[in-house]
């Protein structure tokens, strides 16, 4: 069994929390529908599937990629519970409601076992859902936003440097299916809720994390791109489809956001 080499695991640890920072203080610094659309992009999501494509080969990929597709359905689970509680509780209790209803969904998607063309359906009818439940949450406006704590850049950085070498090494023992589960974890989502709640308040952070239910659609058809892809095409080729896919969808939201009301 291969083992990851400590040089360049540090490398890929310190580039994935480069690039989720920087996305993220952007999302920070923007309106909740630009906010939800940035972070919803593949941005912790997609570093990790890149490097699993290094330690492995396409098929490895692709299995990868139908295992983050439960993880990401889980993701309406979180926008949902999150949501609602975030109304009337403060930090800690909303985001550990909606982590507790991510895990629930995560194990019920698993236990039915479905295949890829399920899953996107699924993907297609459960976050086109929540964008209903939630869209008269969605107007919400922050408070004064206090200074940010000096701790929460670095916190979040080690955070995803850690999800990055976890997945790797535990790549090489759990196997396709499960490592592209843990590559799921909503971190980003979760790092915005611990950092904005305490500065904007319950309802502005739900009112950004709910628009984000329909560019967590983008991301399950990019997964569902890149796991009919990977083994045709090449790894290289499906992730950039993948990413594509993503990137597109939620541009598409934006522009459909921004059209004058008729």
């Amino acid at each position: 069994m291969s083992v990851p080499d400590p040089g360049l695991l540090l490398l890929k640890m310190a580039i994935a929390a480069a690039v989720v920072v920087t996305c993220s203080l952007i999302a920070e610094r923007s309106g909740p529908k630009i906010a939800a659309m940035i972070a919803t992009l593949p941005i912790s999501l997609g570093p990790v599937l890149f490097f699993l494509s290094l330690e492995h080969e396409p098929a490895f990929l692709a299995e990868s990629a139908r295992g983050t597709m439960n993880a990401n359905i889980a993701n309406a689970g979180f926008v949902l519970a999150y949501v609602l509680v975030a109304q009337r509780f403060t930090t800690l209790p909303s985001l550990f409601s909606a982590l507790a209803a991510w895990v629930a969904t995560l194990l019920g998607v698993r236990f039915l076992a479905p295949s890829a063309l399920f899953l996107t359906l699924l993907a297609v009818v459960a976050f086109g859902s929540i964008h209903l439940v939630v869209r008269p949450y969605l107007a919400a406006r922050p408070a004064a936003a206090s200074r940010r704590a000096w701790f929460a850049v670095p916190l979040r950085a080690a955070c995803v440097a850690a999800l990055v070498g976890g997945v790797t090494v535990a790549s090489h023992h759990v196997g396709a299916s499960w490592s592209g589960v843990l590559a799921g974890i909503p971190l980003v989502l979760s790092s915005l809720v611990m950092i904005l709640q305490p500065r904007i308040g319950g309802a502005a952070t739900a009112a950004l994390i709910g628009n984000g239910a329909l560019g967590l659609l983008g991301v399950g058809l990019g997964l569902a791109v890149l796991y009919l892809a990977a083994v045709p095409l090449g790894s290289g080729r499906a992730l950039v489809l993948g990413l594509l896919v993503s990137v597109c969808w939620n541009a598409g939201l934006l522009g459909l956001a921004r059209r004058p009301a008729p």
